[in-house]
């Protein structure tokens, strides 16, 4: 079995979780393509086989979220579940508003202490609650869009955010805080879509059984935007590179008609990137 499940995860329940709940129904290894916190719910791809090799191919692409801010106060883990540290005031929709472009585009970010970096072959996370002091390397991140829809209580505001890979949204309800002299956390955070997948097609895990799995599967073929090349040549399936006429850049690659998998061609040469099938 190889392809794609897009699960639409629930609160409370770990990306880990999810995966392991697939690798049982499918009897085959699998992986998510981007993790969610447990306290964040929504789009959560899962590769199935060998579309676990897509990977590094979705990396880097656009992610949207639903995440709500709580101004005036702020946690240790910048979401609801950290220990409250600081208060401050909070501004109201004119002066937020003001405030996102400065947060819009290629920006720098520190990430959160309480995230999974990587200090010295040790957790960020786990120094931090251990009590030591965790400093990390600010990181460029890409936000496309980050817009304010409604203030959903006095001190709390929604935002829709579709911002590239990488990117914390609980250091962006910080950032924004920060550009307005106060605090704040992220008290709420949907994912609606990762690259291609999307919250109306997704699926939740109490759905699924070994049973209808695959009438949910996404095959692999149709989640990639790339071209088609069809080639009849072994030289390709075995490794060897094939003169093409195509242009440079990545394929779709096809045999006889059936899917195999990625292919790059550079310089009219052709080579087999990643089997597939």
């Amino acid at each position: 079995m190889t392809g794609f499940i897009n699960i639409n995860k629930e609160t409370g329940v770990s990306s880990a979780f999810v995966v392991n709940r697939i690798k049982r129904l499918a009897h085959t290894p699998a992986g998510h393509m981007g993790t969610l916190d447990p306290l964040a719910s929504g789009v959560l791809p899962v590769g199935i086989g060998n579309a676990c090799r897509l990977f590094d191919y979705f990396s880097d692409k656009k992610k949207t979220y639903l995440a709500r801010f709580r101004f005036g106060v702020t946690t240790d883990t910048l979401d609801s579940e950290g220990e409250k540290i600081f208060k401050g005031e909070v501004p109201n929709a004119e002066e937020i508003e003001k405030a996102l472009p400065a947060l819009t585009g290629k920006i720098s970010q520190v990430p959160p202490a309480y995230s999974a970096k990587s200090v010295n072959g040790v957790r960020s996370y786990t120094l931090a609650r251990a009590g030591k002091e965790v400093e990390l390397a600010p990181k460029t991140v890409e936000i496309f869009s980050f817009r304010l829809i409604e203030q959903t209580a006095p001190d709390e505001f929604a935002f829709e955010i579709v911002c590239g890979s990488g990117t914390y949204i609980r250091a962006l309800a910080r950032d924004l805080a920060g550009k307005l002299k106060t605090y704040a956390y992220m008290s709420k955070l949907e994912r609606t879509a990762s690259g291609v997948f999307t919250i109306e097609s997704a699926v939740t895990l109490e759905k699924l059984s070994e049973e209808n799995l695959k009438d949910y599967l996404i095959p692999t073929e149709e989640v990639l935007a790339y071209p088609v090349l069809n080639l009849e040549s072994p030289r390709v399936f075995n490794g060897l590179q094939e003169r093409v006429s195509e242009k440079d850049g990545l394929y779709k690659l096809y045999r006889s008609g059936e899917f195999y998998g990625i292919a790059s061609v550079k310089d009219g040469l052709c080579k087999a990137e990643k089997k597939l099938c």
